[in-house]
């Protein structure tokens, strides 16, 4: 049976996020809200928690995992950043995107696409979310909470938690922040590609 903290959306009880921390600690999987909608997150190098989470979503191997991360410099440690990517990166962060790297090799083998070696990060623009990472010292392994044969993110955490009570450990009751997916945008090459176009605006591409 999953916990249920209820976490202020602005100004979030540093009791709750040392708990939800002490919880991806021990190897839990949490759903938590980020600027875009709610996602499903763990330890970076648990490998027992992001196996649970592809059973959750029905992943294959193929499936581009996302680092959340709390500021540009962290960004820097799990991928290679050149000048371009870098401005297009100050520019639109914090904020709704997720942007496609070259990974370093700071990043587990089994987070990055098997062909390319990318890794997917992004810096959220939610005070949960940003605290935990604070709170946490490293970014969060984590994926949109879209369930198998759904295309739109679930946002609603009391549906959240009595659908995967017995799947997650710990389900954030941030308020409502969204139900749409983020923008990606690839950044492996000199320009930028667009992959999915969702909450974070088009402009300054």
């Amino acid at each position: 049976m999953s916990q249920f903290f209820q976490i202020h959306p602005d100004n979030p009880q540093q009791r709750l996020i040392k708990q939800a921390v002490e919880i991806i600690h021990r190897g839990g999987v949490i759903v938590y809200p980020t600027d875009s909608a709610y996602a499903l997150g763990c330890h970076l190098g648990d490998k027992n928690a992001l196996e649970k989470i592809k059973r959750i979503r029905r992943l294959d191997d193929k499936h581009n995992f996302t680092l959340v991360c709390r500021d540009l410099s962290e960004i820097g440690t799990y991928a290679k950043v050149g000048n371009q990517a870098y401005r297009i990166l100050k520019s639109h962060t914090p904020g709704a995107y997720t942007f496609i790297l070259k990974a370093t090799t700071e990043v587990p083998r089994r987070l990055l696409h098997p062909k390319r070696r990318t890794i997917g990060l992004r810096i959220p623009e939610n005070p949960i979310a940003l605290e935990l990472m604070r709170e946490l010292g490293e970014p969060i392994m984590s994926t949109s909470l879209i369930l198998p044969d759904e295309s739109e993110p679930m946002m609603d955490p009391y549906e959240i938690r009595q659908t995967l009570q017995h799947e997650v450990d710990l389900v954030i009751d941030g308020g409502y922040c969204g139900m749409e997916a983020t923008t990606v945008v690839n950044l492996v090459e000199e320009f930028p590609e667009i992959i999915r176009e969702g909450a974070g605006s088009l402009a300054g591409f």
